[in-house]
């Protein structure tokens, strides 16, 4: 799974922080978020798809494969 996260699109929500903690933080200047690992382990991509499917601003693209 490679992870690609559309910065300009995000609303500073935190849902993606909350739901894969390990893949996401937020800037703390302006919440925006932050991708931490392009490429996540396998054991984490239950929490990626998760903060994918509950981003408002659907800023998170997953590539399976």
């Amino acid at each position: 799974m490679r992870v690609e996260l559309d910065e300009p699109k995000c609303v500073a929500s935190g849902q993606c922080v909350m739901a894969a903690p390990e893949v996401f933080d937020q800037r703390d200047d302006d919440g925006v978020a932050i991708l931490l690992d392009e490429h996540p382990a396998d054991e984490l991509h239950d929490g990626v798809r998760e903060a994918a499917a509950i981003c408002p601003a659907a800023a998170i693209r997953l590539v399976e494969g």
